[in-house]
């Protein structure tokens, strides 16, 4: 078994095979996701797992290059926004490196989401609860 807090076999799979720019989406319960692009399921019921857990669980095995909003989110759900911004800049502290965060529309945030390796879904119940991570490099 991984000793690591990412246990996920498919989740720990796609992080393990990210290459330098490629996407990762963590979206909540009712972002669609296209049809073409790896789905990997984690909702179970409202709010499990959450949003931030997932992005928490995932970011502490990831090189991180830069990330993704939609632009709403900022207006619409500006707590859990906060929340995710205060946690981006602990890792970026942590590591000494910037993230950079960029936002679109949500129109273009889920077209751009056709390029992501993977979407992981959570059971997040909050409006606008995505973000794309880019992969980085570790050297």
């Amino acid at each position: 078994m991984k000793n690591s807090k990412l246990i996920n076999a498919e989740v720990s799979y796609v992080v393990a095979s990210l290459g330098h720019f490629d996407g990762l989406t963590i979206c909540d319960a009712g972002l669609p996701i296209p049809s073409d692009v790896q789905r990997i399921d984690l909702a179970v019921t409202e709010g499990v797992p959450s949003f931030m857990d997932v992005v928490k669980t995932i970011i502490s095995e990831m090189e991180v290059q830069e990330v993704e909003f939609a632009e709403e989110f900022k207006s619409v759900s500006p707590d859990l926004h906060r929340e995710l911004l205060y946690f981006l800049r602990s890792v970026e502290t942590e590591r000494g490196k910037p993230i950079p965060v960029s936002y679109v529309s949500h129109e273009v945030f889920k077209e751009n989401t056709r390029e992501s390796v993977a979407v992981v879904r959570t059971g997040e119940f909050t409006p606008y609860a995505n973000v794309t991570i880019k992969a980085g490099v570790a050297f």
